[in-house]
């Protein structure tokens, strides 16, 4: 398969970090990391949310999206997570990507320069023709939604 090309540039305050790249041969997405000064870390109080920095800025082909998603080292250490996971960045978007994270967790979380705060995954968009009609055909779920499916998955041997 050949892989999408994704041109980026970077804003001053980025210089000097490192390019996204995929960190192994089976990585979905490529690194998002904290443009912020070195003499300036960003504390993000517990229950607290901040917008980090990436100081960079995609040309994501049309009929691509990038998906901004929560790295699970950050998550199940810290309990930091992305907040509008996945965060959508569209292919008409020209501006810097930040990355909004929340703390979960009990204690402040500072991130610096440099740590990697996200990922950024590329997918197909796919545009839906929507229209509206009188009628919606019948499915037995229904209207069954927010746990209607119940708890537990069934058995194998039931």
């Amino acid at each position: 398969m050949k892989p999408l090309s994704v041109p980026f540039t970077r804003l001053p305050h980025a210089i000097g970090l490192p390019a996204p790249v995929y960190e192994t041969e089976g990585a979905a997405g490529v690194d998002l990391i904290a443009a912020l000064p070195d003499t300036e870390p960003l504390v993000i109080a517990p229950q607290g949310w901040a917008a980090v920095p990436t100081g960079l800025v995609f040309e994501i082909p049309h009929g691509f999206q990038g998906e901004v998603r929560p790295r699970s080292g950050l998550a199940l250490r810290h309990a930091v997570t992305v907040l509008n996971a996945p965060g959508t960045i569209d292919s008409d978007y020209r501006g810097e990507v930040r990355v909004l994270l929340i703390n979960f967790g009990p204690e402040p979380f500072t991130v610096t320069r440099g740590m990697r705060v996200a990922q950024l995954v590329f997918t197909p968009a796919l545009r839906a023709n929507i229209y509206s009609v009188e009628t919606l055909s019948a499915t037995a779920r229904g209207e069954g939604g927010f746990g209607s499916t119940g708890l537990h998955s069934k058995l194998a041997s039931e």
